[in-house]
């Protein structure tokens, strides 16, 4: 299915909140194009291909289609038919799969982004008119559902017009919210570059008051005009039925259609409110058009009245057959007048047509932003033909061929066109009976002959093709998810894969990009329609498509890579963009022990397919499998038994991330140092030959705070900083070491400051907490765990340089490598180690530490002792010791104080009903979780709860929160981060009134020691806990 001509071809996806109508959309375009019946649409969800979606009424999966129309001109234009291609892609709108949604966006210039009308903007609205906007998508928003303001809020047409005037607003405001985020940075970068050019100035002119004369540029505010959604612009159809009936030109009305406007009965003409003069008259929208739309409702399903309906149709000019108007299905008959009246389809792709861009006009704005994504000139000009081939989409033969993969998907090889059998048509029957007659008439007026009809040598394809169904049928094959940004792809051809951590600035042959671009052979192309795939020979630039052959080249990387076919000119806009973390963590094993390699495989396939999922190997040996949501756990699971690995599977508990930390309690136990300041620690090597006093002390809520919203600026300078110091080869192994602090479940904020700045605003927080914190950045010897979180390690030591981070880092300051070879040997990189190594594995369950500071008060060597150990060659005995003595310090530092676990907390979004309130409260606080909002939707009987929910007690809560409401709620689950639960573990009842409100069994559990000793034991690591609860209940009852 070739385009025609790149102009008349859109890339759109469809956006909106779980069961808004996304898919049954879809289903309406399809009908259209004759894919599936008109009676089926909305029934079939065609694109929901998986059986567990068919059940469970939700899309999992993004499905593509391409889809063909003919339409016609403007009047203004040139009134010639012309053929548009509209590839389409459908997302999910759970969060758990949203995932899909990020990797859905970066293929297309457009959304549809769908509300429905009673239930308004949700959660997952906002997040995906979000990721629209950021990824430079024009949006066209689709107000679903709209009978529900008829059938069930039972509204008047002018109330119903107010309820979408409020609509309309609230959409408008999150889109203006995003506007004025993106200008207020905006403006701080132009204050930043003008006070740099005005610095400049001053260096190259005698005097300030010269050098701000010659500065004349402006700030240059944008104009927000084009990113609200104006309905005038989508009453077409309407203004386009009563312009003759009314005599009003087509253009006047569409501007007059929607909004306070009048009809004037007297004069006939179109009147402002301020004309009014106290009359009551109704708007031209509610007049012209919603009343119009409730007068076929209320004829066909409030008030049924076959000859008010007749009368309707033949006013309308709608050909219905008698049949249907008799029809005892009132909705099958509201489709169909509807679907003649007022079509879908042809709605939706008009204005597709109109406000999307094609791909050529959409990647002169969008691949700019994607390859230079700090650069913020409104026109970038290309640098060569490479950029030059983007910016236009040229799919000329000697332009650079670019595809864009978003994700890797999987089919099973016996769906794909190759491997099935194809359906023989009528003429090919007819032919083959023709010349098995002929066969049988030869076969007569010769002599006998052994040979086989001339039909026969068709038969050993087919055989053939048999075999090979046989043996395939039980592999999955993986294709890549593409569009194609410039060039003509065929099959067969050869492409490189650059995989997302390629490095444009260093050569291809480079050791490092060397791993990340590999050659691959394109063996099939594809065209999607939804399960269906269609083989092309090639693909032109502007379109999306599957690529089969790139299966084994992305292991572990099913983020997104660019195939690129010139070796001199290779890019990367393959950045990998994850908006929700994956927090669910399972360890899997087969059933049957000797089946492991296939779980292993499976799961290899399973990373691939799934952009969201991470899968490896714990150091305990468990094979671990990360999903963003119980849901999409389910779903990961179900396809690893029935498609990758196709093995019986055992899956342990969620295991769930936790936080530990300390705060200062109201009566917490005499300090483990006697006459030192609480958490001080004094610790020894083996033979005291390193002697040490380490301070613990909780880090002020303002400082953690501004520490784990900047975490991925401190990766960064931590990053350059030993990229500027070391080999291209250690600034790697940089990058992979930071990768698995995703793994822990660590939530990564918009950072608030820049690199440059980061140390200035440190410094102002530890001011503002005041106290040891005065001054105190200089002395940052080390942040933890893994060199980036909120544990800060100081050098507190008074008769030494402090060993700075920030010098450390900065650009001029030299390395300073350890010293094991002269006669004084530096311990201080061994303090590091162990201080790493407590902030990963704290005290209380081997979870990682949150918001502790440690100042190291004096580290003391004794230099012979050492030089003893070095000549005796047991140097390694004494670093050793070092490194086990300051973690146990650390941890028993933490113990000083009064500990605390940290509960990783999903925010969850209820929509229910007034009915079902109490029921959705019962369950929330029976989960230990709390509400923190409720909002009533105005103008609905509907209730928007927020509430707070600790991951360890979600699992189960959306079956047990729908089984207990009748399916009338339905929660939206996000994480959102750790929450302290004021709860010391060790906590025992000593006192005379807690002793007699809880006994000496302290009979009401304590929820911190209970989460605390479940992790511990999975760890393998011991559980204070008593075997004989109740010894004197036990008795013999017999001999």
């Amino acid at each position: 299915m070739e385009a025609p001509d790149p102009a008349n071809v859109r890339i759109i996806t469809t956006l909106g909140h779980v069961d808004h109508g996304k898919t049954t959309l879809m289903d309406a375009l399809l009908a259209a194009n004759n894919i599936i019946s008109h009676r089926m649409a909305g029934k079939l969800r065609f694109l929901d291909s998986r059986e567990d979606e068919q059940e469970r009424g939700i899309t999992m999966e993004s499905s593509a289609v391409s889809l063909k129309f003919q339409v016609m001109g403007r009047p203004d234009e040139e009134r010639s038919q012309k053929t548009y291609i509209v590839n389409m892609i459908d997302t999910p709108g759970h969060v758990d799969f949203s995932s899909e949604v990020s990797t859905a966006s970066r293929l297309c210039d457009g959304a549809l982004v769908l509300v429905d009308v009673v239930e308004g903007v949700c959660t997952q609205t906002i997040a995906v008119l979000r990721q629209a906007w950021e990824d430079n998508l024009r949006p066209i928003l689709v107000i679903n559902k709209m009978d529900r303001l008829i059938t069930e809020l039972k509204l008047v047409p002018t109330e119903a017009y107010q309820h979408l005037s409020r609509l309309i607003e609230q959409v408008n405001a999150v889109m203006g919210s995003f506007f004025a985020s993106e200008l207020m940075e905006d403006d701080l970068r132009w204050r930043e570059e003008r006070d740099r050019r005005l610095a400049e100035k001053k260096d190259q002119l005698a005097d300030e008051a010269e050098a701000s004369a010659n500065d004349t540029d402006d700030f240059k505010e944008k104009d927000d005009e084009d990113i609200y959604f104006a309905p005038e612009r989508g009453v077409g159809n309407f203004a386009q039925l009563y312009s003759a009936k009314l005599g009003f030109k087509e253009a006047n009305l569409r501007r007059v259609l929607w909004g306070d406007f009048y009809l004037d009965p007297k004069t006939k003409k179109v009147i402002s409110h301020k004309h009014l003069r106290g009359r009551a008259l109704k708007p031209l929208f509610v007049q012209f058009v919603l009343e119009n739309i409730w007068a076929v409702y209320d004829a066909v399903v409030m008030n049924p009245n076959t000859e008010k309906v007749t009368k309707i149709v033949t006013a309308l000019n709608l050909k219905i057959l008698p049949r249907d108007l008799r029809s005892k299905d009132s909705r099958q008959l509201l489709s169909t007048i509807f679907t003649q009246w007022l079509s879908l389809s042809t709605c939706i792709i008009q204005a597709t047509i109109d406000v999307v861009p094609s791909p050529p006009a959409a990647q002169a704005i969008r691949i700019p932003k994607m390859l230079y994504p700090n650069v913020f000139d409104k026109s970038i000009q290309p640098k060569n033909k490479l950029e030059q081939d983007l910016f236009t989409s040229n799919f000329a033969p000697d332009a650079v061929v670019v595809a864009y993969v978003s994700k890797m998907f999987a089919v099973a090889a016996k769906e794909l066109p190759e491997n099935k059998k194809r359906a023989v048509t009528a003429d090919e029957l007819r032919q083959r009976a023709r010349d098995a007659k002929e066969a049988r008439d030869n076969s007569v007026s010769v002599s006998e002959t052994p040979d086989p009809p001339r039909a026969a040598p068709e038969s050993p394809p087919s055989t053939a093709l048999g075999e090979t169904l046989g043996v395939s049928e039980e592999s999955e094959i993986i294709l890549g998810f593409a569009r194609l940004y410039s060039g003509t792809i065929h099959t067969g051809s050869t492409i490189y894969c650059v995989l997302p951590k390629y490095n444009t600035s260093l050569p291809p042959n480079h050791a490092h990009n060397v791993a990340h671009l590999i050659p691959a052979k394109v063996e099939g192309l594809y065209v999607m329609m939804g399960r269906e795939l269609i083989p092309v020979d090639c693909v032109r630039a502007g379109n999306t498509f599957a690529i089969k052959g790139l299966g084994g080249k992305v292991t572990g990387v099913p983020e997104g890579m660019d195939p690129v076919q010139v070796q001199d000119s290779l890019i990367n806009i393959g950045g990998v963009t994850r908006t929700v973390s994956p927090i669910v963590r399972v360890a899997l094993e087969p059933v049957i022990p000797s089946d492991m390699p296939k779980l292993v495989a499976g799961m290899k396939l399973l990373a691939q397919a799934d952009p969201c999922v991470e899968t490896f190997q714990q150091q305990t040996g468990e094979h671990v499998i990360l999903t963003a949501g119980e849901l999409h756990l389910e779903r990961c699971l179900k396809d690893l038994r029935e498609r990758f690995a196709r093995v019986e599977i055992q899956a342990s508990k969620p295991i769930v991330p936790f936080r530990e930390t300390a705060v200062k309690g109201q009566d917490m136990a005499p300090s483990k140092t006697p006459n030192a300041a609480r958490g001080t620690i004094k610790g020894a090597s083996t033979q005291n030959l390193v002697t040490f006093s380490i301070r613990s002390a909780p880090v002020p809520d303002v400082i953690v705070q501004f520490l784990l919203h900047n975490l991925t600026t401190l990766r960064v300078l931590q990053q350059d900083g030993h990229t500027d110091r070391d080999t291209a080869g250690s600034s790697i192994d940089i990058v992979s070491e930071s990768e698995p602090v995703g793994v822990q479940g660590d939530v990564l904020h918009t950072p608030s400051v820049r690199a440059d700045q980061f140390w200035s605003a440190l410094e102002e927080k530890c001011n503002e907490a005041g106290g040891d914190w005065v001054n105190i950045s200089d002395r940052i010897w080390s942040f933890g765990p893994r060199h980036a979180g909120s544990c800060i390690l100081i050098d507190y030591r008074k008769d030494t340089t402090p060993l700075s981070l920030r010098r450390r880092l900065s650009r001029n300051h030299p390395a300073q490598p350890t010293n094991t070879s002269d006669n004084n040997v530096d311990f201080t990189g061994y303090v590091e180690t162990g201080f790493q190594l407590a902030m990963f594995q704290g005290p209380l369950c081997a979870e990682p530490v949150e918001g502790m500071a440690y100042f190291v008060e004096s580290i003391d060597v004794d230099a012979d002792g050492v030089q003893k150990e070095i000549v005796q060659n047991r140097l390694s005995q004494v670093t050793g010791s070092v490194i086990s003595a300051v973690r146990d310090a650390c941890r028993n530092g933490l113990l000083d104080w009064s500990p605390r676990l940290m509960l990783a907390i999903y925010s969850c979004d209820i929509q229910a009903s007034t009915d079902v309130l109490g029921k959705v409260y019962g369950v929330v606080a029976k989960r230990r979780g709390r509400i923190v909002a409720e909002e009533m939707k105005e103008g609905t009987t509907f209730f928007t709860v927020s509430a707070l929910l600790p991951v360890v007690e979600s699992f189960g809560f959306a079956d047990d929160i729908r089984k207990r409401t009748s399916g009338a709620a339905s929660p939206q689950l996000i994480f959102s981060g750790y929450e302290l639960l004021d709860q010391d573990p060790f906590w025992i009842p000593t006192t005379e009134e807690e002793l007699e409100d809880l006994g000496e069994k302290a009979d009401r559990d304590n929820i911190a020691k209970g989460y605390m000793d479940s992790v511990r034991e999975r760890k393998g690591m011991f559980v204070d806990r008593k075997i004989v609860q109740f010894a004197e209940k036990q008795r013999t009852l017999k001999r």
